[in-house]
């Protein structure tokens, strides 16, 4: 497939099929579309030791937990605005409350266990 030129002569990615996703809902009805698959690749990305010794065990935990969000989350819906962008999806996750990120956690944790099992040790 040919890629197209948008402004400035950059090129765009080929539309591509959109990954099969799983929706979740909490108790106030906001929705979390999860990634059904990654690939091997990202896999074994996400499962990499932090690249600087120096980080703390608490960097790499949070990077992880970004870098898990990241890859897997394609939308989410919060008191009725969805968010489809990166990196809105990410600024809104960064400043959710910690009920909300608890949430977002274990969910991602649940869907990762049932749908991605190479990913559940990794990195841990």
């Amino acid at each position: 497939m040919a890629k197209k030129k948008g402004k400035g002569g950059k090129r765009k990615r080929a539309d591509k099929p959109h990954a099969a996703a799983i929706d979740y809902l909490d108790g106030e009805g906001n929705r979390l579309r999860l990634r059904r698959s990654l690939s091997p690749k990202t896999i074994a990305k996400i499962g990499e030791p932090p690249a600087a010794d120096a980080a703390s065990l608490d960097d790499a935990w949070q990077r992880r937990e970004e870098m898990m969000f990241e890859r897997l989350v394609v939308e989410w819906e919060v008191a009725g605005l969805p968010l489809t962008d990166q990196k809105m999806l990410l600024g809104r996750y960064r400043m959710a409350s910690p009920s909300e990120r608890r949430w977002v956690r274990a969910t991602i944790a649940e869907h990762v266990e049932a749908w991605i099992p190479g990913l559940e040790g990794s990195g841990r």
